[in-house]
């Protein structure tokens, strides 16, 4: 691949991050488990950033700062809380390309992904907070009962452990941050050890922006370490966990061991069903898009495309003439469209499911690990593999879409339902009663029409089934993180009330 490995434009983080990659009360400080780990450029191999890990005193301390800001931030108004957040959100703003030259760093997302995607969805997440902050609703008061007066309240609950991951580390850690504090929360959150970057960028921003600190921690340390010893910490209330369904079920298992909150969004394999009167450019434009978004690094990216036979060769024809269009590079060139993976073991899990493939499948396109330092690994378009195979089963989590044939719209939902996760698909069709179906039918927390990706900050993101359970973003996020409490107030001044009789006494 054509890279520059010069680090002129990269990020700066050995002195950005000089003073460690913790942050804890306000500052920056080193963590103290005495390992020390280096930040890979994915692009070049090269290291981008060493410090020293947190361990489990680390986020002690954190829990600890969090949980004497708790006590202040949670009795703010709304207006108070709405007014930071919007100073946050103009910070991000300032500071947008800071922001996406540390996130290409560090994932070697293409410059233009993140500057037009990752930054300002964050930006826009901030600014959508700001406003929800003042629209804690609950039920209207009333006298359900006749002799009471009835309100809902909702509190904060807490300190808040959460742990976001390395495909977008901005972005959900934006997702878990912003919620939280909206509603009067605070947190400590782990990124990836790999990915901590735009993590502590995003919690220097919330002080710049005048919030408390304590309110936003941030611990960079390894799951079995800092990341147990957070979901398991006995004064967070919450845990808020985004990545495999493996791990979420060893987080579920820690948390409800001191009967935590639970917030779960897992893994994908979302199906792209395409029936036989859709737009075909359209929908061999989106598939290609939707499969190669971060690299397919995405738990919503298309996975699976099924398209009714009639469509069938044409479809896998223009999809594979497309891939090949598609300009594999350097991050930071901006003809670049496609970056490298994640790291190059992740890479070689990539090719190892395409050559496990080669047994039972075609591969139309791709498939081949090209030369060079990075991690990189091009589009590829697997075709006529079985419904039960691995391939077709499995998250691969890399820029490989496997397209499937079916013959009637029966079959063709059946197929997208055909697996054990459930957090996002689409269907393809002119026919808005096939469309209205598949949206009822398919199991999935997110079903577009005619398009597949976008993500709006008013819209809930959570799944079904293995995808796990909960919602981020939207004013749903806020059932993750407020407690409702009925108040209820007696309106008759009456001592001895009609129902003590059942208990004690004779009417």
């Amino acid at each position: 691949m054509d890279t520059d490995n010069g680090n002129g434009n990269r990020f700066p983080a050995n002195d950005r991050f000089a003073a460690g990659a913790q942050y804890i009360a306000g500052r920056l400080r080193p963590g103290a488990s005495g390992r020390r780990h280096e930040v890979i450029d994915p692009a070049t191999g090269h290291p981008v950033y060493s410090y020293e890990l947190a361990g489990p005193a680390d986020v002690d301390a954190a829990v600890a700062a969090a949980k004497e800001a708790f006590p202040g931030w949670s009795v703010t108004s709304p207006g108070e809380r709405s007014a930071a957040l919007h100073r946050l959100a103009g910070v991000l703003a300032e500071r947008a390309e800071e922001f996406a030259r540390a996130e290409s760093s560090q994932c070697g997302k293409p410059l233009k992904l993140t500057r037009e995607f990752d930054v300002p969805g964050t930006i826009d997440n901030a600014a959508f907070f700001a406003g929800a902050a003042r629209h804690l609703e609950g039920r209207s008061a009333g006298e359900y009962s006749g002799d009471h007066t009835s309100y809902v309240r909702r509190e904060p609950i807490g300190v808040v452990g959460s742990i976001a991951p390395w495909n977008y580390p901005l972005q959900m850690a934006a997702w878990k941050i912003l919620p939280a504090i909206a509603a009067g929360n605070t947190i400590v959150l782990k990124p990836a050890e790999i990915t901590p970057l735009t993590s502590l960028l995003f919690a220097e921003a919330a002080t710049e922006a005048g919030i408390p600190d304590g309110v936003v921690n941030i611990v960079t340390g390894a799951g079995a370490d800092a990341g147990e010893h957070l979901v398991g910490h006995p004064d967070v209330v919450m845990t808020s966990f985004t990545g495999s369904t493996g791990v979420g079920k060893r987080v579920a298992e820690i948390a409800t061991r001191t009967v935590k909150r639970i917030h779960l969004e897992l893994g994908g394999k979302a199906p792209f069903v395409v029936f036989d009167d859709a737009d075909l450019e359209a929908a061999t434009h989106g598939a290609v898009a939707a499969s190669l978004i971060n690299s397919g690094q995405d738990c919503t990216a298309a996975t699976r495309a099924y398209v009714q036979r009639p469509l069938y060769e044409a479809f896998v024809e223009q999809v594979a003439a497309l891939m090949e269009t598609v300009r594999v590079g350097d991050p930071f060139r901006a003809d670049t469209d496609l970056g490298p993976l994640i790291s190059h073991a992740h890479r070689d899990r990539v090719a190892a499911f395409v050559e496990r493939a080669r047994g039972y499948a075609r591969i139309v396109t791709g498939g081949e690990v090209p030369k060079g330092d990075g991690a990189y690994y091009p589009p590829t378009l697997v075709a006529d593999a079985a419904q039960d195979s691995e391939i077709v089963q499995a998250e691969i989590f890399g820029p490989v879409l496997v397209v499937l044939p079916f013959d009637t719209d029966d079959e063709g939902i059946a197929l997208a339902n055909d697996t054990p996760y459930g957090l996002a698909a689409s269907a393809w069709s002119r026919d808005v009663y096939r469309t209205g179906r598949a949206t009822r039918e398919i199991k999935a927390g997110c079903v577009w029409i005619n398009d597949h990706i976008p993500i709006i900050s008013e819209m809930p993101h959570g799944g079904y089934k293995a995808s796990g359970f909960g919602k981020d973003m939207s004013a749903y996020s806020f059932e993750e993180y407020t407690q409702v409490k009925h108040v209820m107030y007696d309106n008759t001044a009456v001592a001895a009330k009609d129902w003590h009789r059942t208990i004690f006494g004779d009417r």
